[in-house]
C-alpha cells in the first residue's frame, strides 16, 4: 500500500462553478515532498496540503476535509467504462493510493503514511455540480452515486510530509460496519442506513452525524 501521487490544485474559473474564488478541482501531481497539517475549521480554512487550493470554503475544506484520497484502481476502472484516460488527481483528489482500499476504510481509521504524518478517516466524497462540470460526462452525478466508491475524506491527527511513494500503513481499525462506502449509501440512496453510521463515535464528521441524529429522531417520533 502506497501513495502513487500527492495532487495540488491551482484555482481557475469555470461557468459550471458559482463559487467567488473559482474552483482548485484541477489537481495535479507535486513534484516534491509537501507538507501537510490540520488547517482549521470549515469555513475558516482550506485544504491540509500546502500548496493546494480549496476555493469554497462553503462546502470544501477545514479539518474534517482536510485531505482528499482516491484509489489508483477505481480511476482505473472509470477509464474503462468511460473509454478515455484518467490522470492522477483528475477527481480533485489529494492523494492517489495504490493496494489500499479507500472505500472499504472505516470512519476512524487511521493511516500512518511516511514517517510522521498520521490521517484520520472521517468521511464520504459527495459529487457536486463543480465534480459533474468538470468530469463533462453526462448524467455523472448518477453515475458516481451508484457505484458507491467515492473516495475518502481524512484529517490530519500528526503533521508531516508527504510525497509520491511514501507507504501506507493501517495503524488502528475500528471495529465497526461503518466503511467510506457505507457511509455514502447513507448518505444518498439508502438513507434508511442513517442510524447505523451512528456507531462510529466521535470519528464521523460532524455534518454527517447530524443528519443521522436527525433521522433516528424522527425514526423514535414515528413508534
Amino acid at each position: 500500500m502506497h501513495v502513487v501521487s500527492v495532487n495540488l490544485g491551482r484555482p481557475h474559473f469555470a461557468d459550471y462553478t458559482d463559487a467567488p474564488n473559482g474552483t482548485g478541482i484541477d489537481k495535479r501531481p507535486a513534484a516534491g515532498p509537501v507538507q501537510v497539517a490540520a488547517p482549521g475549521p470549515k469555513g475558516t480554512a482550506g485544504s491540509a496540503l500546502a500548496g493546494d487550493a480549496v476555493c469554497d470554503w462553503r462546502h470544501h475544506g477545514g479539518n474534517d476535509q482536510a485531505v482528499y484520497t482516491f484509489a489508483r484502481e477505481d480511476l482505473d476502472a472509470w477509464e474503462a467504462d468511460l473509454g478515455r484516460p484518467l490522470r492522477n488527481g483528475v477527481f480533485g483528489e489529494n492523494l492517489t493510493t495504490s493496494g489500499l482500499d479507500v472505500n472499504g476504510a472505516r470512519i476512524g481509521e487511521h493511516w500512518r503514511i511516511g514517517p510522521g504524518l498520521l490521517l484520520e478517516v472521517c468521511g464520504a466524497r459527495i459529487p457536486c455540480r463543480t465534480f459533474a462540470g468538470w468530469l463533462g460526462e453526462k448524467g455523472w452525478l448518477k453515475r458516481f452515486t451508484r457505484r458507491a466508491a467515492p473516495g475518502a475524506y481524512l484529517r490530519v491527527l500528526e503533521p508531516g510530509e508527504i510525497r509520491a511513494g511514501d507507504p501506507v500503513t493501517i495503524a488502528h481499525r475500528p471495529d465497526h460496519e461503518v466503511s467510506v462506502s457505507f457511509l455514502f449509501r447513507a448518505l444518498t440512496l439508502e438513507p434508511e442506513l442513517l442510524p447505523r453510521i451512528l456507531a462510529a463515535g466521535d470519528a464521523l464528521d460532524p455534518e454527517a452525524r447530524e443528519t443521522a441524529v436527525k433521522r433516528s429522531s424522527q425514526g423514535a417520533g414515528r413508534t
